[in-house]
């Protein structure tokens, strides 16, 4: 069991994590202003899984590396790249149209539509509990859309886009569940990026001969920090903290990922803090918490209660 100065240790580099994936989002959104998004998506995705196994291949830092049968590598394309690929087409289209403080809160509804997906209701009051998680997370969903429900039809398709991306990223993330059965979360978050970048890389190319694509110092450092800092650094502390924390433990930091994203936003972008924001954060956080916090061991009730 950890130490006490290992677990503060632990919880400094998520915290870390955190504030370098928000940073990545609002970089995510900056650079999608210029470039094309699935171009983007593509060669962010390529260079990070890229670099990642290279790590996994030369070094132990993040395990020992095995090599892939033919049948998981098929998993990994099918069940990995294909699933990562549409995700990060949609995440970043709704970046690209709405406010990355917005999209960040809908993906950190994810873990809701999760709990739906791998639970039908039940007259249990766990069902009951989940499912009022997700009525929680709906409500602060909804909260989001009402602006632009009122506003530009553009506003609209991007907070569509952004729930999209949070389902697709719940799908994602059953997927992985599924590959992590039979490898590490690094082995398989290498696998599933490059694979992913490969298979959007010919849709990138044929963005950027319609389109063009400007190449700048500010756009490849941009591109450079997504890479890095929100790629393989972060997943390296956060596959760190799994060896020693539950994963519920290591989970509920995701929830501060929308509060990073709009400080980042906020400061380098100069997107406003919008109203609608902290009653969405506030509502969509307590659903995530409710849904998976284990109340029966908390309060000491019956595992059936």
């Amino acid at each position: 069991m950890p130490q006490p100065k290992h677990n503060v240790a632990i919880a400094g580099s998520l915290l870390f994590v955190v504030f370098l994936w928000g940073g990545n989002n609002a970089g995510t959104k900056w650079l999608v202003a210029s470039w094309p998004p699935i171009w983007t998506g593509g060669i962010r995705f390529l260079l990070a899984g890229l670099l990642l196994l290279a790590v996994l291949r030369f070094t132990s830092w993040l395990g020992e590396y095995r090599p892939l049968t033919s049948g998981l590598r098929r998993q990994l394309w099918l069940r990995g790249g294909l699933s990562l690929a549409v995700y990060i087409v949609v995440f970043n289209w709704a970046l690209r149209l709405t406010a990355a403080s917005h999209v960040a809160l809908y993906i950190g509804a994810s873990p809701v539509w999760t709990l739906l997906w791998e639970e039908r209701p039940q007259r249990t009051w766990a069902s009951a509990r989940r499912y009022g998680a997700a009525l929680l997370a709906l409500a602060g969903v909804l909260v989001l859309f009402w602006p632009a429900l009122q506003t530009a039809k553009l506003d609209l398709v991007g907070e569509f886009l952004g729930l999209a991306a949070s389902i697709l990223w719940a799908n994602f993330s059953h997927q992985m569940r599924i590959l992590s059965a039979s490898l590490s979360g690094a082995e398989v978050a290498a696998h599933t990026m490059w694979m992913s970048g490969i298979g959007l890389m010919p849709f990138g190319l044929a963005e950027i001969a319609v389109r063009g694509i400007p190449i700048n110092a500010g756009c490849l450092g941009v591109l450079a920090f997504c890479v890095l800092f929100g790629g393989v650094i972060p997943y390296a502390l956060w596959n760190n903290a799994l060896r020693y924390w539950r994963t519920s433990q290591v989970v509920l930091f995701n929830n501060l990922i929308p509060l990073s994203t709009m400080i980042w936003a906020y400061f380098f972008l100069h997107e406003p803090f919008t109203p609608t924001f902290w009653a969405a954060m506030i509502l969509i956080v307590v659903g995530v918490v409710l849904g998976h916090s284990n109340w029966a061991k908390i309060f000491g009730m019956p595992e059936g209660f």
